[in-house]
């Protein structure tokens, strides 16, 4: 699986989470923590402007576009669909092209659903350990206190770019690059870079806020005969009916 972070890296801590099985990942102790730059005016202003935006947002939606290029192999692979947030943390990845695929966020839980294999992943999501290139969606982490951030010239951007370096190195990601629309604030394109420079980039197309989204739309109701692989308690079961959404609650 492909791993991304933001929260836009979102997909990252999905598919980490579940790569994982639930396990937090720890800096490593042996990376100097990044010293971290003043913010210049324009980037301070800028930066809070994103921050308001977000925390004033109760929910979202957009098309997506995901570029995930490979260092080592030299490839790009584009995958395209729609994304869906609702605070206080709910979001769903529907990934249309190339092939179906549907990740959720709800809560401390993580689901990940193939139809083509016919199999559901489920597994825990410590929220505590977020970075807050996530939970600032959720209105609760500050980006500044978390990143070292400047602004990067960017010739083939329609916004302005973001460089955000965490000051604790994590071993999941290197870099994060926002692209922000300055009039809306809006994040309109997120990079994240990895530790061996492969990239995914994830652009956001018609993002639209506040339409009041029911929050019936991240529960996963899979068809029969789908198997779930559950990490929490290191099972599996096939959905017996027709409604498997009972057994995807994020509560239980």
């Amino acid at each position: 699986m492909m791993l991304t972070e933001t929260l836009f890296a979102c997909t990252f801590l999905l598919h980490a989470a579940i790569a994982d099985a639930g396990v937090a990942t720890k800096p490593d102790a042996g990376v100097p923590a990044v010293k971290k730059a003043d913010l210049t005016p324009d980037v301070k202003a800028l930066v809070d402007r994103v921050q308001a935006f977000y925390e004033k947002t109760q929910d979202f939606t957009a098309d997506f576009k995901q570029d995930y290029t490979y260092k080592a192999f030299k490839r790009t692979q584009t995958s395209s669909g729609k994304v869906t947030f609702k605070k206080p943390a709910l979001m769903r990845w529907e990934y249309e092209k190339p092939s179906p695929r549907t990740f959720v966020l709800a809560g401390d839980r993580v689901f990940a659903h193939d139809p083509e294999a016919k199999l559901i992943t489920r597994a825990a999501l410590a929220t505590n350990q977020l970075s807050a290139s996530v939970t600032f969606l959720f209105g609760v982490g500050k980006l500044e206190n978390e990143f070292s951030i400047v602004k990067k010239p960017c010739a083939k951007c329609t916004g302005t770019q973001l460089e955000m370096t965490p000051l604790v190195p994590d071993p999941r990601f290197k870099k994060i690059l926002l692209e922000v629309d300055e009039k809306t604030a809006q994040v309109i394109k997120s990079t994240v870079i990895d530790p061996d420079g492969s990239q995914n980039a994830i652009s956001f197309i018609g993002l639209t806020t506040n339409v009041g989204i029911n929050e019936s739309h991240f529960k996963l109701t899979p068809p029969p005969g789908t198997q779930v692989q559950d990490f929490l308690t290191g099972g599996q079961m096939a959905i017996p009916g027709k409604d498997g959404g009972a057994v995807l609650d994020a509560g239980k």
